[in-house]
Protein backbone atom coordinates (compact mmCIF):
# COMPACT_ATOMS: atom_id res chain seq x y z
CA UNK A 1 0.00 0.00 0.00
CA UNK A 2 0.68 4.02 -0.43
CA UNK A 3 0.97 5.07 2.61
CA UNK A 4 2.47 1.63 4.10
CA UNK A 5 5.77 3.18 4.95
CA UNK A 6 4.18 6.72 6.88
CA UNK A 7 4.64 6.69 10.78
CA UNK A 8 2.09 7.75 13.04
CA UNK A 9 3.49 10.36 15.85
CA UNK A 10 0.06 9.44 17.83
CA UNK A 11 -1.73 12.02 20.21
CA UNK A 12 -1.07 11.97 24.07
CA UNK A 13 -3.74 10.46 25.85
CA UNK A 14 -5.84 12.58 27.13
CA UNK A 15 -4.75 15.64 24.76
CA UNK A 16 -7.44 18.61 24.24
CA UNK A 17 -7.52 19.98 20.90
CA UNK A 18 -9.63 22.80 20.47
CA UNK A 19 -11.93 23.84 17.67
CA UNK A 20 -11.61 27.71 16.30
CA UNK A 21 -15.84 27.87 16.44
CA UNK A 22 -17.12 30.70 13.68
CA UNK A 23 -18.52 33.58 15.88
CA UNK A 24 -22.09 33.76 15.44
CA UNK A 25 -23.67 37.06 14.68
CA UNK A 26 -25.40 38.97 17.07
CA UNK A 27 -29.41 37.79 16.46
CA UNK A 28 -31.81 40.11 14.67
CA UNK A 29 -35.09 41.29 16.85
CA UNK A 30 -37.67 38.86 16.31
CA UNK A 31 -40.80 40.40 14.94
CA UNK A 32 -44.24 39.25 16.51
CA UNK A 33 -45.34 37.62 12.97
CA UNK A 34 -42.14 35.51 13.24
CA UNK A 35 -44.09 33.39 16.72
CA UNK A 36 -47.06 32.67 15.79
CA UNK A 37 -49.88 31.40 17.85
CA UNK A 38 -48.96 27.48 17.63
CA UNK A 39 -51.68 26.15 19.82
CA UNK A 40 -54.48 27.20 17.30
CA UNK A 41 -52.17 26.50 14.01
CA UNK A 42 -53.21 23.23 12.66
CA UNK A 43 -51.01 21.27 10.71
CA UNK A 44 -52.35 20.63 7.30
CA UNK A 45 -51.54 17.54 4.93
CA UNK A 46 -51.30 17.11 1.54
CA UNK A 47 -48.81 18.30 -1.79
CA UNK A 48 -50.00 21.93 -2.78
CA UNK A 49 -51.74 22.48 -5.64
CA UNK A 50 -51.00 26.09 -7.23
CA UNK A 51 -54.81 28.13 -8.12
CA UNK A 52 -55.27 28.62 -11.49
CA UNK A 53 -52.74 31.63 -12.55
CA UNK A 54 -51.09 31.63 -9.32
CA UNK A 55 -47.57 32.46 -8.90
CA UNK A 56 -44.99 29.39 -8.77
CA UNK A 57 -43.66 29.41 -4.27
CA UNK A 58 -40.65 31.70 -3.96
CA UNK A 59 -37.53 29.87 -4.13
CA UNK A 60 -36.32 28.74 -0.60
CA UNK A 61 -33.16 26.66 -1.19
CA UNK A 62 -30.05 28.54 -2.39
CA UNK A 63 -27.21 26.45 -2.93
CA UNK A 64 -25.02 25.20 0.14
CA UNK A 65 -23.06 27.33 2.08
CA UNK A 66 -25.10 30.80 1.02
CA UNK A 67 -25.47 33.30 3.01
CA UNK A 68 -28.52 33.75 5.11
CA UNK A 69 -31.11 36.65 3.39
CA UNK A 70 -32.38 37.81 6.44
CA UNK A 71 -30.33 41.15 6.27
CA UNK A 72 -32.19 42.09 3.00
CA UNK A 73 -35.19 44.12 2.38
CA UNK A 74 -38.17 43.47 0.98
CA UNK A 75 -39.27 39.50 0.90
CA UNK A 76 -39.11 37.88 4.22
CA UNK A 77 -35.73 35.79 4.61
CA UNK A 78 -35.83 32.21 2.99
CA UNK A 79 -33.29 29.56 4.10
CA UNK A 80 -32.12 26.63 2.70
CA UNK A 81 -32.85 23.29 2.67
CA UNK A 82 -31.09 20.15 5.10
CA UNK A 83 -30.28 18.09 2.13
CA UNK A 84 -29.06 21.45 -0.06
CA UNK A 85 -27.61 18.56 -0.57
CA UNK A 86 -29.18 18.50 -3.84
CA UNK A 87 -25.80 18.77 -6.12
CA UNK A 88 -25.44 20.49 -9.50
CA UNK A 89 -23.61 18.76 -12.44
CA UNK A 90 -20.55 18.97 -10.69
CA UNK A 91 -21.83 18.80 -7.16
CA UNK A 92 -22.82 21.77 -4.94
CA UNK A 93 -21.50 25.00 -6.37
CA UNK A 94 -18.34 23.53 -7.13
CA UNK A 95 -15.88 22.51 -10.40
CA UNK A 96 -14.22 18.97 -9.86
CA UNK A 97 -10.64 19.11 -10.12
CA UNK A 98 -9.62 15.37 -10.39
CA UNK A 99 -6.56 14.23 -9.16
CA UNK A 100 -4.24 13.05 -12.14
CA UNK A 101 -1.38 12.18 -9.33
CA UNK A 102 -0.93 11.97 -5.54
CA UNK A 103 2.47 12.76 -3.78
CA UNK A 104 3.18 10.95 -0.28
CA UNK A 105 6.09 11.93 1.51
CA UNK A 106 7.65 10.58 5.03
CA UNK A 107 7.62 14.20 6.17
CA UNK A 108 5.65 17.32 5.80
CA UNK A 109 6.34 18.59 2.15
CA UNK A 110 8.02 21.87 2.39
CA UNK A 111 6.26 25.08 0.73
CA UNK A 112 8.94 25.39 -1.53
CA UNK A 113 8.79 21.88 -3.06
CA UNK A 114 4.79 22.60 -3.24
CA UNK A 115 5.18 25.86 -5.20
CA UNK A 116 7.40 24.04 -7.33
CA UNK A 117 4.99 21.28 -8.41
CA UNK A 118 2.38 24.28 -8.91
CA UNK A 119 4.93 25.80 -11.20
CA UNK A 120 4.85 22.94 -13.31
CA UNK A 121 3.91 23.12 -16.77
CA UNK A 122 0.05 21.82 -17.43
CA UNK A 123 -0.52 21.68 -13.60
CA UNK A 124 -3.69 24.02 -12.49
CA UNK A 125 -4.29 23.34 -8.85
CA UNK A 126 -2.48 21.30 -6.13
CA UNK A 127 -3.90 20.47 -2.66
CA UNK A 128 -1.86 19.06 0.34
CA UNK A 129 -3.74 17.02 3.57
CA UNK A 130 -2.58 15.30 6.34
CA UNK A 131 -1.94 11.38 6.24
CA UNK A 132 -0.98 8.36 7.92
CA UNK A 133 -1.43 4.89 8.92
CA UNK A 134 -3.88 3.18 12.30
CA UNK A 135 -4.61 0.12 13.43
CA UNK A 136 -8.80 0.10 13.58
CA UNK A 137 -9.64 -2.98 15.37
CA UNK A 138 -6.28 -4.98 14.44
CA UNK A 139 -6.93 -4.08 10.90
CA UNK A 140 -4.36 -1.35 8.90
CA UNK A 141 -5.46 1.58 7.46
CA UNK A 142 -4.21 4.28 5.42
CA UNK A 143 -6.50 7.70 6.42
CA UNK A 144 -6.38 11.29 4.86
CA UNK A 145 -7.54 14.21 7.22
CA UNK A 146 -9.36 16.33 4.55
CA UNK A 147 -11.45 19.72 4.78
CA UNK A 148 -14.67 18.96 3.06
CA UNK A 149 -14.80 22.10 1.84
CA UNK A 150 -11.56 21.96 0.16
CA UNK A 151 -11.53 17.94 -0.63
CA UNK A 152 -15.13 18.07 -2.18
CA UNK A 153 -13.49 18.86 -5.50
CA UNK A 154 -11.04 16.14 -5.63
CA UNK A 155 -13.86 13.67 -5.21
CA UNK A 156 -15.17 11.18 -7.63
CA UNK A 157 -18.89 13.15 -9.33
CA UNK A 158 -20.33 10.93 -7.95
CA UNK A 159 -19.06 11.47 -4.31
CA UNK A 160 -19.27 15.10 -4.50
CA UNK A 161 -22.53 14.90 -4.44
CA UNK A 162 -23.48 12.99 -1.26
CA UNK A 163 -24.17 15.19 1.48
CA UNK A 164 -23.79 13.00 3.98
CA UNK A 165 -20.17 12.01 3.25
CA UNK A 166 -19.53 15.41 3.52
CA UNK A 167 -21.27 15.29 6.85
CA UNK A 168 -19.44 12.59 8.58
CA UNK A 169 -16.34 13.91 8.25
CA UNK A 170 -17.81 17.13 10.24
CA UNK A 171 -18.51 14.68 12.72
CA UNK A 172 -15.51 13.57 13.43
CA UNK A 173 -16.65 10.06 11.50
CA UNK A 174 -15.03 7.97 8.91
CA UNK A 175 -15.42 7.69 5.17
CA UNK A 176 -14.29 3.95 4.07
CA UNK A 177 -13.01 3.22 0.38
CA UNK A 178 -15.70 0.80 -0.90
CA UNK A 179 -12.50 -1.19 -1.19
CA UNK A 180 -11.53 -1.61 2.13
CA UNK A 181 -15.22 -2.30 3.60
CA UNK A 182 -15.27 -5.39 1.56
CA UNK A 183 -11.61 -6.27 2.37
CA UNK A 184 -11.80 -5.67 6.04
CA UNK A 185 -15.66 -6.99 6.67
CA UNK A 186 -16.40 -3.33 7.67
CA UNK A 187 -20.30 -2.59 8.55
CA UNK A 188 -21.41 0.85 8.55
CA UNK A 189 -22.73 2.34 11.05
CA UNK A 190 -20.64 0.41 13.45
CA UNK A 191 -18.09 1.69 15.61
CA UNK A 192 -14.31 0.44 15.65
CA UNK A 193 -11.58 1.18 18.27
CA UNK A 194 -8.79 2.67 17.24
CA UNK A 195 -5.23 0.91 18.68
CA UNK A 196 -4.10 3.59 21.21
CA UNK A 197 -6.50 6.26 19.95
CA UNK A 198 -10.34 6.74 20.11
CA UNK A 199 -13.56 5.00 18.98
CA UNK A 200 -14.71 5.77 15.57
CA UNK A 201 -17.78 5.32 13.17
CA UNK A 202 -17.68 4.44 10.13
CA UNK A 203 -20.31 6.09 9.07
CA UNK A 204 -19.83 5.95 5.02
CA UNK A 205 -18.51 4.15 2.31
CA UNK A 206 -17.09 5.92 -1.29
CA UNK A 207 -15.24 5.16 -4.05
CA UNK A 208 -12.78 7.16 -3.59
CA UNK A 209 -10.13 6.51 -6.75
CA UNK A 210 -6.83 7.05 -4.41
CA UNK A 211 -4.14 4.13 -4.82
CA UNK A 212 -3.55 3.44 -1.09
CA UNK A 213 -5.90 5.29 0.99
CA UNK A 214 -8.54 3.02 2.71
CA UNK A 215 -10.67 6.33 4.10
CA UNK A 216 -11.20 9.67 5.10
CA UNK A 217 -11.39 11.68 8.13
CA UNK A 218 -12.00 15.21 9.20
CA UNK A 219 -9.23 17.33 10.29
CA UNK A 220 -9.75 17.58 14.04
CA UNK A 221 -10.16 13.94 14.04
CA UNK A 222 -6.78 13.19 11.80
CA UNK A 223 -4.83 15.08 14.73
CA UNK A 224 -6.80 13.27 17.24
CA UNK A 225 -5.09 10.46 15.51
CA UNK A 226 -1.69 12.08 15.41
CA UNK A 227 -1.87 11.72 11.60
CA UNK A 228 1.18 13.18 10.02
CA UNK A 229 0.81 16.89 8.75
CA UNK A 230 1.00 18.00 4.76
CA UNK A 231 2.32 14.64 4.04
CA UNK A 232 0.25 14.05 1.51
CA UNK A 233 -0.50 15.87 -1.81
CA UNK A 234 -3.01 15.76 -5.08
CA UNK A 235 -2.43 17.18 -8.17
CA UNK A 236 -4.87 18.11 -11.46
CA UNK A 237 -4.02 18.57 -14.95
CA UNK A 238 -5.59 17.90 -17.89
CA UNK A 239 -5.95 14.16 -18.41
CA UNK A 240 -4.13 14.34 -21.98
CA UNK A 241 -1.06 15.54 -19.86
CA UNK A 242 -1.11 12.79 -16.87
CA UNK A 243 2.41 11.51 -18.72
CA UNK A 244 4.18 14.27 -18.93
CA UNK A 245 3.23 15.82 -15.25
CA UNK A 246 4.21 12.25 -13.67
CA UNK A 247 7.64 12.73 -15.41
CA UNK A 248 8.06 16.49 -13.96
CA UNK A 249 7.05 15.41 -10.68
CA UNK A 250 8.96 12.69 -10.27
CA UNK A 251 12.00 14.48 -11.53
CA UNK A 252 10.97 17.22 -9.06
CA UNK A 253 11.16 15.22 -6.18
CA UNK A 254 13.77 12.56 -6.61
CA UNK A 255 14.27 9.40 -4.93
CA UNK A 256 12.11 10.56 -1.96
CA UNK A 257 8.30 11.17 -2.05
CA UNK A 258 6.23 7.93 -3.48
CA UNK A 259 4.49 9.33 -6.86
CA UNK A 260 1.11 7.64 -7.54
CA UNK A 261 -0.49 7.87 -11.22
CA UNK A 262 -4.61 8.48 -9.97
CA UNK A 263 -7.00 6.61 -12.45
CA UNK A 264 -10.65 5.72 -11.89
CA UNK A 265 -11.02 2.85 -14.67
CA UNK A 266 -14.19 4.90 -15.27
CA UNK A 267 -15.17 8.50 -16.12
CA UNK A 268 -16.13 10.63 -13.16
CA UNK A 269 -19.53 10.75 -14.49
CA UNK A 270 -19.52 6.46 -13.65
CA UNK A 271 -18.45 6.98 -10.62
CA UNK A 272 -20.93 5.07 -8.18
CA UNK A 273 -22.52 7.28 -5.47
CA UNK A 274 -21.36 6.52 -1.98
CA UNK A 275 -23.04 4.81 0.53
CA UNK A 276 -24.18 6.06 3.56
CA UNK A 277 -25.52 4.49 7.17
CA UNK A 278 -27.17 7.68 9.33
CA UNK A 279 -26.91 7.86 13.10
CA UNK A 280 -30.26 6.43 14.62
CA UNK A 281 -32.59 8.47 16.49
CA UNK A 282 -35.22 7.60 19.22
CA UNK A 283 -38.74 6.58 18.44
CA UNK A 284 -40.10 8.03 15.63
CA UNK A 285 -44.32 7.67 15.78
CA UNK A 286 -45.74 11.08 16.82
CA UNK A 287 -49.41 10.15 16.08
CA UNK A 288 -51.61 12.91 14.67
CA UNK A 289 -51.66 15.82 16.98
CA UNK A 290 -53.87 18.96 16.12
CA UNK A 291 -52.14 21.52 16.47
CA UNK A 292 -48.45 22.69 15.56
CA UNK A 293 -47.24 22.74 19.04
CA UNK A 294 -48.49 19.28 19.98
CA UNK A 295 -46.51 18.34 16.85
CA UNK A 296 -43.32 19.71 17.73
CA UNK A 297 -43.32 18.51 21.01
CA UNK A 298 -43.61 15.22 20.34
CA UNK A 299 -41.32 15.32 17.76
CA UNK A 300 -38.61 16.43 19.60
CA UNK A 301 -38.89 12.70 21.49
CA UNK A 302 -37.82 11.58 18.58
CA UNK A 303 -34.14 13.49 19.36
CA UNK A 304 -33.72 12.84 23.60
CA UNK A 305 -31.96 16.43 24.84
CA UNK A 306 -33.48 18.28 21.66
CA UNK A 307 -35.95 21.13 22.59
CA UNK A 308 -39.21 21.09 20.68
CA UNK A 309 -38.73 25.31 20.11
CA UNK A 310 -35.84 24.61 17.70
CA UNK A 311 -37.95 22.64 15.84
CA UNK A 312 -40.52 24.93 16.08
CA UNK A 313 -38.08 27.80 15.18
CA UNK A 314 -36.67 25.43 11.67
CA UNK A 315 -40.31 25.02 10.57
CA UNK A 316 -41.06 28.98 11.23
CA UNK A 317 -37.96 29.90 8.80
CA UNK A 318 -38.49 26.65 6.32
CA UNK A 319 -42.12 27.14 5.56
CA UNK A 320 -43.93 29.11 8.05
CA UNK A 321 -45.54 26.23 9.41
CA UNK A 322 -46.52 24.57 6.41
CA UNK A 323 -47.78 27.86 4.97
CA UNK A 324 -45.38 27.54 1.55
CA UNK A 325 -44.10 23.97 1.25
CA UNK A 326 -42.80 24.76 -2.30
CA UNK A 327 -41.30 22.30 -4.16
CA UNK A 328 -38.39 25.31 -4.57
CA UNK A 329 -36.58 25.38 -8.22
CA UNK A 330 -33.80 23.40 -6.24
CA UNK A 331 -36.40 20.73 -5.54
CA UNK A 332 -36.97 20.68 -1.63
CA UNK A 333 -39.55 19.58 -0.84
CA UNK A 334 -42.78 19.91 2.68
CA UNK A 335 -42.86 21.55 5.25
CA UNK A 336 -39.32 21.05 6.56
CA UNK A 337 -37.82 21.65 3.28
CA UNK A 338 -36.29 18.11 2.55
CA UNK A 339 -34.28 16.99 -0.52
CA UNK A 340 -35.62 14.16 -1.88
CA UNK A 341 -32.07 12.27 -1.80
CA UNK A 342 -32.12 13.86 2.23
CA UNK A 343 -35.71 12.58 2.52
CA UNK A 344 -34.47 8.69 1.48
CA UNK A 345 -32.00 9.06 4.44
CA UNK A 346 -33.75 10.52 7.16
CA UNK A 347 -37.46 10.57 6.20
CA UNK A 348 -39.67 8.73 9.00
CA UNK A 349 -42.99 7.40 9.09
CA UNK A 350 -44.17 9.75 11.88
CA UNK A 351 -47.84 9.01 12.18
CA UNK A 352 -47.81 5.54 11.76
CA UNK A 353 -49.95 5.25 8.06
CA UNK A 354 -47.28 3.08 6.91
CA UNK A 355 -46.06 5.98 4.30
CA UNK A 356 -43.12 8.28 5.25
CA UNK A 357 -44.68 11.10 3.16
CA UNK A 358 -42.16 13.99 2.68
CA UNK A 359 -45.26 16.54 2.19
CA UNK A 360 -46.97 15.59 5.62
CA UNK A 361 -46.10 17.91 8.54
CA UNK A 362 -46.53 14.36 10.85
CA UNK A 363 -43.95 13.20 8.89
CA UNK A 364 -41.61 15.75 8.04
CA UNK A 365 -41.37 17.24 11.71
CA UNK A 366 -40.31 14.05 13.46
CA UNK A 367 -38.02 13.24 10.01
CA UNK A 368 -36.59 16.93 10.97
CA UNK A 369 -35.65 16.09 14.29
CA UNK A 370 -34.17 12.63 12.87
CA UNK A 371 -32.01 14.54 10.55
CA UNK A 372 -30.68 16.73 13.54
CA UNK A 373 -30.34 14.11 15.66
CA UNK A 374 -27.52 12.58 13.71
CA UNK A 375 -25.70 15.55 13.47
CA UNK A 376 -25.69 15.77 17.32
CA UNK A 377 -28.43 18.37 18.77
CA UNK A 378 -29.43 16.05 21.30
CA UNK A 379 -26.06 17.15 23.01
CA UNK A 380 -27.08 20.40 23.12
CA UNK A 381 -24.93 23.89 23.10
CA UNK A 382 -21.75 24.04 20.49
CA UNK A 383 -23.63 20.95 19.26
CA UNK A 384 -26.68 22.18 18.86
CA UNK A 385 -25.43 25.13 17.08
CA UNK A 386 -23.23 22.42 14.63
CA UNK A 387 -26.43 20.68 14.10
CA UNK A 388 -28.58 23.12 12.75
CA UNK A 389 -25.65 24.80 10.49
CA UNK A 390 -25.75 21.46 9.04
CA UNK A 391 -29.56 22.09 8.26
CA UNK A 392 -28.53 25.06 6.25
CA UNK A 393 -24.94 25.94 6.41
CA UNK A 394 -25.06 29.51 7.01
CA UNK A 395 -24.06 30.68 10.51
CA UNK A 396 -26.49 33.56 10.33
CA UNK A 397 -29.51 31.36 9.76
CA UNK A 398 -28.30 29.74 13.20
CA UNK A 399 -28.59 32.53 14.77
CA UNK A 400 -31.96 33.55 13.34
CA UNK A 401 -33.44 29.79 14.40
CA UNK A 402 -31.54 30.05 17.80
CA UNK A 403 -33.47 33.43 18.54
CA UNK A 404 -36.87 32.68 17.12
CA UNK A 405 -36.74 29.65 19.12
CA UNK A 406 -35.84 31.39 22.35
CA UNK A 407 -39.14 33.48 21.56
CA UNK A 408 -41.29 30.39 21.22
CA UNK A 409 -39.93 29.43 24.92
CA UNK A 410 -40.62 32.43 26.09
CA UNK A 411 -44.42 32.70 24.61
CA UNK A 412 -44.79 28.67 26.02
CA UNK A 413 -43.41 28.77 28.95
Amino acid sequence: MVLAGLAVLGAAAGAVFLAVRPLLPAAAPVARSEVPDLAVLAPQVGRPQAAPGQAAPPDRAGPTGAPDRAGQTGAPAQAATPAQAAPAAEGPGISLTPPRLMVISRATLPERTKEDIAGLKHVEKIASFDGGAVTLSGAGLNLLAVDPAIFRAWAPKGVAGQQEVWNALLRGEVVADGEAVRRLGLVLGSHYQVDGGPRLRVAASARLGLPGVDGLVGVETGRRLGLLPGVALLVHAPRKAAGTLETGVRKLLGAGPQVVAVGTGKSDAQAPAATARPQAAGRATVGRPGSYLELYRRSAGVCPGLSWTVLAAIGQVESSHGRNNGPSSAGAQGPMQFMPATWKAYGVDGDGDGVADIWSPYDAVPSAANYLCANGAGQGGKKLEKAIWFYNHSWSYVSKVMAISEAYARTYP
